[in-house]
């Protein structure tokens, strides 16, 4: 548990009687591309907002050596919504230099994310007139403010092309090479073959939480998409076999 970025233990998630996230386990390990991959109604949003610390849990969620919501971790984690939380009338600089003073950045860290994001040649563009990906990269930039070790990052290519698509995962890529830890969630299986490490979510369960490797040996499969139904199958039959014990 100590060598992990994120790590949860028997970790529940109950919203009136429906249980959205249910017994789960796993670790995320520093520097590493995580995908958190599932159908809409998964609970991958529930996951993400527990681990930034905005949603009621119960059992063991520690975020880098700390309890999931601890002050300690504000700054120490970047989060990006499936929707740009950015202001479409400023340009990218005016945008980057507002949110900049509300998590007590300098103009350094300004142009160090505007560089990391490749919009230099935008920064003086205003947001409502940018490209989808490159407004996705200014949400991006954003939550790059103040260095965090830890990026969440919600559907971040949703309604991309394949082309912009490609270029965002490159440069997630980047960041994990440069020492950043990574969760992306995403329900589409090529982007899931980007990942290093997978965490299958189906139903508030996982199906799977280790390397992409291993789940294809485990499967006998080529695809993650054909390894994921071969899990969901597993899973099925499992179930049926408990049932029938009953």
């Amino acid at each position: 548990m100590s060598n992990a970025a994120i790590s949860a233990k028997g970790l529940i998630v109950n919203k009136g009687k429906q249980c959205i996230l249910n017994q789960l386990d796993f670790i995320v390990k520093p520097g590493t591309v995580t995908g958190l991959i599932g159908p809409s109604g998964s609970g991958k949003t529930t996951l993400m907002r527990s681990i930034i610390g905005v949603q009621k849990y119960k059992g063991e969620l520690q975020v880098l050596g700390k309890a999931a919501g601890h002050k300690g971790l504000r700054r120490s984690i970047g989060y990006v919504t499936q929707s740009p939380a950015v202001y479409l009338d400023l340009t990218v600089e005016q945008n980057l230099r507002y949110f900049a003073t509300l998590v007590r950045s300098d103009k350094m860290d300004v142009k160090h994310v505007i560089d990391t994001v490749h919009l230099t040649n935008q920064r003086k563009q205003i947001v409502g007139s940018l490209s989808g990906g490159q407004m996705a990269r200014v949400s991006l930039a954003v939550a790059l403010l103040g260095r965090p070790e830890l990026l969440v990052l919600d559907e971040p290519t949703v309604g991309l092309d394949p082309v912009l698509r490609n270029e965002l995962w490159d440069l997630f890529t980047e960041l994990a090479a440069q020492g950043r830890t990574l969760l992306i969630s995403s329900h589409v299986m090529d982007e899931a073959a980007r990942c290093e490490n997978l965490l299958l979510l189906r139903d508030g369960k996982l199906l799977w939480r280790d390397s992409q490797k291993k789940l294809l040996a485990a499967t006998k499969k080529r695809e993650v998409g054909d390894a994921f139904i071969t899990m969901i199958h597993a899973a099925e039959r499992a179930e049926k076999m408990k049932v029938g014990k009953q």
